[in-house]
């Protein structure tokens, strides 16, 4: 019972950490929009996290963890119940208790939809961003992780995703693609074919939300080893420390070879891109395979972001470059850096393209069924002179107005 008390206590302190990181996605995301829709974006992280928990305890968590199924699809079954042993070292194999472990997962939950949040930024209309979090968060993010946590089809395939460069951040990553195809950009983006730079407001701000999201990914990863075994834990947060480091400063690196400026949030993006990166085979690779890993995510940033441009699509915080992207470059990472010889390239990329063809296919019907009944954009005033005054009728900094266009 000590060692489930102590096993219990690290996987709390892991469920708070990530918990912590919706600080870091809101600073993050805020500091790199403009002023005048700090509040929507505030708004929608909340709401992302309040009602994330309420829907995983209704519905996600079983769907999630349905015991026996077909490997695709569990029933609904409302509420959680503990199993009798759900409080005893009986329970997967004395590494948490029952309510630990919803809570523990609950908190993952709630990223995918906040990944689109910053995608969508400045031009989407709060209503329809609601109902997409409520299927998306309460649906689509269970099946998906149903089939390798819960035990799926892709589990017994032999796939492997230790703590979700696919399950969270890919499945989070398709779906800002599709919701930034449908939506367009934003005005002033793109003039005469050419992509011109909106800065946001508060760079000192989006730094100390990276830094968040570093310590953050503590818990991310160091929570997914699911007890507090020393060895795994200890390799686990070095790994995924090292891969993080790498990945801003080779990203920092290559944006100054390319743009010829020391660019903070390619930097700061780099960063993510390598915990990211790192996340699905965090337990499986040596620090030099994390270094590497690291500093391939932190080029793919670099070029994703300016391909991202490159083909019109507007993504004002970089999150399909951060979490598309090096969510597919991480899990595929495992087949080739592994080292236990079952991780195999082919059935990590069978994975990919598995969630690939769920989360496009779901997320495009959510959002172009809500484009063609009750709209996603916003009106063309609403967004020049502010999504907070519109949607919010408030400014986040009532006494500080700056004048934006």
């Amino acid at each position: 019972m000590e060692l489930l008390t102590t096993n219990n206590v690290w996987m709390m302190i892991c469920t708070a950490l990530v918990f912590f990181m919706h600080t870091g996605f809101a600073f993050l995301e805020i500091g790199l929009t403009r002023q005048k829709n700090t509040i929507n974006i505030l708004f929608k992280n909340i709401f992302i996290i309040t009602i994330g928990l309420l829907l995983y305890y209704l519905i996600g968590f079983n769907l999630m963890y349905p015991g026996e199924f077909n490997g695709y699809l569990g029933s609904i079954v409302p509420g959680i119940t503990p199993p009798e042993n759900g409080m005893t070292p009986a329970y997967a194999d004395g590494g948490y208790t029952w309510w630990t472990d919803f809570l523990f997962q609950a908190m993952f939950a709630a990223t995918a939809a906040t990944i689109v949040s910053g995608a969508v930024a400045e031009r989407m209309k709060i209503g329809p961003f609601m109902i997409f979090t409520l299927l998306y968060v309460g649906f689509i993010y269970p099946i998906a992780g149903s089939w390798k946590w819960g035990g799926g089809f892709l589990d017994q395939l032999g796939f492997y995703d230790f703590a979700g460069s696919t399950l969270v951040h890919s499945v989070g990553g398709w779906a800002a693609l599709v919701a930034v195809w449908l939506l367009g950009a934003r005005i002033g983006k793109f003039k005469n074919g050419k992509t011109q730079a909106i800065p946001g407001h508060n760079i000192p701000l989006a730094t100390a939300g990276v830094l968040i999201l570093w310590l953050g990914w503590f818990g991310f990863n160091g929570g997914s080893v699911l007890s507090a075994d020393p060895e795994l834990t200890s390799l686990t947060l070095v790994t995924t420390c090292l891969a993080a480091a790498a990945g801003g400063v080779v990203a920092a690196l290559v944006s100054f070879i390319k743009y010829k400026n020391l660019d903070l949030t390619m930097f700061l993006n780099g960063i993510l891109g390598g915990l990211v990166g790192i996340t699905a085979g965090a337990d499986v690779m040596t620090p030099e395979s994390a270094i590497i890993i690291g500093a391939i995510a932190g080029v793919l940033i670099v070029f994703a972001v300016s391909f991202v441009d490159a083909i019109k699509l507007d993504d004002p915080v970089g999150a399909i470059a951060v979490h598309l992207i090096c969510g597919i470059w991480g899990t595929l990472a495992v087949g080739i850096f592994s080292t236990n010889p079952a991780h195999t390239f082919l059935i990590q990329l069978t994975g990919v393209a598995c969630y690939a063809v769920l989360c496009i296919v779901s997320s495009f019907l959510i959002f172009y069924t809500l484009k063609k009944t009750v709209g996603i954009r916003v009106s063309e005033k609403e967004e020049l002179e502010g999504l907070d005054t519109h949607e919010h009728g408030m400014d986040a900094y009532s006494d500080f107005r700056l004048n934006e266009h």
